[in-house]
């Protein structure tokens, strides 16, 4: 019956569209899709009238070229596409959920919030095991050790004020000459 009126029957489109997201989600009277580069407009068309029940006015095409890369000295190339940019006779409404931008866009933050510092908190700083046996080593053995003391005009890891031990580098000691 279809080749008596001179069209193309599509029983089972093997047609591939991809909807790009459109700028508003109400009252949207023109949507791109992303197709083969071999679908012609009347195929687009077709396939939305019957398929999807869209009331098509008109449909617009462009051929478009796939990115290319070149990484290490070989070519890598996504395929070819077609852009169609097609006008409904009557305005379309769909629904927020249909792209999951806002979803997304709430985990990246709560990501973010996740993965901050825990160098800058002010917590604690939990002592290392030598530390407590370097407190308890008599007076006389604190002037053979190793190091400079606080006697001789160096300064510890401890006396360090608290506003500098929030930062990493703040525990180092600074060895400046005698």
């Amino acid at each position: 019956m279809g080749s008596r009126l001179g069209r193309r029957v599509v029983n089972f489109a093997n047609l591939p569209i991809k909807l790009l997201m459109p700028s508003s989600f109400s009252n949207i009277t023109e949507i791109s899709l992303k197709t083969i580069p071999s679908a012609s407009k009347i195929e687009i068309k077709r396939v939305l009238e019957s398929l999807y029940g869209f009331e098509v006015e008109k449909v617009q095409t462009l051929n478009m070229d796939g990115k290319k890369k070149k990484r290490g000295g070989l070519l890598i190339a996504k395929p070819d596409y077609k852009k169609a940019y097609v006008t409904l006779k009557n305005p379309l409404s769909i629904s927020r959920d249909l792209y999951p931008i806002r979803m997304i866009e709430e985990e990246k933050k709560n990501m973010s919030k996740k993965s901050k510092s825990s160098i800058v908190d002010d917590e604690p700083k939990k002592m290392h095991w030598l530390d407590e046996k370097r407190d308890m080593r008599s007076s006389s053995e604190r002037r053979f050790s190793r190091g400079r003391d606080r006697e001789h005009g160096g300064e510890r890891s401890s006396d360090v004020g608290a506003a500098a031990a929030k930062f990493p580098w703040s525990s180092t000691r600074s060895y400046a000459p005698r």
